[in-house]
């Protein structure tokens, strides 16, 4: 794709360096139809005409009836997710604001952020047990 694009801006460049040569009293020409094709394995490409300029890109032969690389990638969509995953979305969206949620948002946003400070409290004090540790 790379090599079309390029082939495509020397023709283009070429085309307009003639035209800048031309005087400014004179008409503009016509400029020269250009035509981009992808060919297969060894498929031979079209000659250009007097009026129209071929610029070719080769592909391998295995990939002539694949669905082009830029159309092949999927987006994710809610139907490939999980159910658990959707509610917890579905939580964290319409958590913001509300009675211990712990939000700058919304009444009473703040008053879940003490009950946040005293479950992360209780989760050092087990992992301080399980590890051996003598924290009270």
């Amino acid at each position: 794709m790379r090599l079309i694009s390029s082939l495509l801006f020397v023709a283009v460049l070429a085309t307009g360096t003639a035209s800048l040569a031309a005087d400014d009293d004179a008409p503009p020409e016509p400029r020269d139809k250009i035509a981009t094709l992808i060919v297969y394995g060894n498929d031979p490409c079209p000659r250009s005409t007097d009026d129209e300029i071929v610029v070719c890109g080769r592909e391998p032969e295995s990939e002539r009836y694949r669905i082009p690389k830029r159309l092949r990638k999927t987006k994710e969509s809610a139907q490939g997710r999980s159910w658990t995953d959707r509610v917890r979305t579905l939580e964290t969206v319409s958590r913001t604001g509300l009675p211990n949620s712990c939000s700058p948002s919304g009444s009473n946003g703040q008053t879940g952020c003490f009950e946040k400070l005293l479950q992360q409290a209780r989760d050092e004090r087990r992992q301080a047990a399980s590890q051996g540790s003598d924290i009270p």
